[in-house]
Formats: structure tokens, C-alpha cells, sequence
């Protein structure tokens, strides 16, 4: 399976870094513009062995993140990240695209939706279709299809 892996609050907690910047400094428009914002993303809970598990499993897993445009160093910082927690090999892994539409690929994990992307989506952070709490990696790693 070609699975295509969000980056930003799929990957590292970018919502969680926005909203400390702001909240330290209500001023600043565009906390994501800051150098180094993007490099210095924690993970998101089990975002890593997700993505090491999925490899493992035998699918091909590649990470597409849309760069930010206040930001022009993000392409860079982005890289870094996934060197840093991934490892340089990974790396050759990554796509930077601003519209994952246009990707073609059999499943996109993202928190944002993508109408135009011609495979499967999961909406990470959405509600589980099953009610019981939401959409992260300890579920995606259970369903059937990605076993």
C-alpha cells in the first residue's frame, strides 16, 4: 500500500507550538514564521513507531506536508525534522506540496481533507466511526486494512 503521511498535527504537534507561541505572544501574527518553529515540533504520541510500524508491515509510507508560506525556511526545518526523528534515509521520503489533491496514492493520513486526493483518507484527530474517542495512531495501527 502507498500510504502518504501528513506531517503538521498528524506528525509533530504543530496546533500545540502555535497556540504556546501566541499565548507567550499575542502580538506576534504568524508564530509558525519564527526560525526554527517548525524543526522544534514534538512529536504527536505514537506518531513515530506509527510510522515504523506501517514500514515494517511492508507498506511504502512517505511523508507530504504542505509548507508554510510564512515561512520559508519551514522546507528546511520540515527536512530536518524528519532527519532528526526518522533518521536520512526517510528523508528521501518526503514531499513538500501544497495541494496533496493532487497525489495519487492508496491512503492519506492527514488532519485536514483533501476532496481531490484519489485514494482513502483518514482524518486524524476526527472522531473514530466507532464513538470511542478519536482518531490517532494507536487506532490506525488496529484497522484491518493496514495489517
Amino acid at each position: 500500500m502507498i500510504i502518504y503521511v501528513d506531517q503538521d498535527d498528524v506528525l509533530a504537534d504543530f496546533a500545540g507550538a502555535y497556540h504556546d507561541k501566541l499565548d507567550a505572544c499575542p502580538q506576534q501574527r504568524w508564530p509558525q514564521a519564527e526560525f526554527d518553529f517548525f524543526r522544534k515540533l514534538k512529536p504527536i504520541k505514537g506518531a513515530i513507531e506509527g510510522v515504523m510500524e506501517l514500514k515494517a508491515r511492508g507498506h511504502d509510507v512517505m511523508f507530504a506536508t504542505r509548507p508554510s508560506f510564512h515561512n520559508p525556511l519551514c522546507y528546511t526545518e520540515k527536512r530536518l525534522w524528519i532527519e532528526d526523528h526518522f533518521g536520512l534515509a526517510m528523508c528521501e521520503d518526503l514531499i513538500l506540496i501544497p495541494k496533496k489533491g493532487r497525489l495519487i496514492g492508496d491512503l492519506l493520513i492527514d488532519d485536514t481533507p483533501w476532496p481531490k486526493f484519489q485514494g482513502e483518507q483518514i482524518l486524524f484527530g476526527s472522531p473514530r466511526p466507532d464513538g470511542v474517542g478519536i482518531i490517532d495512531w494507536e487506532y490506525i495501527l488496529t484497522l484491518e486494512e493496514l495489517k
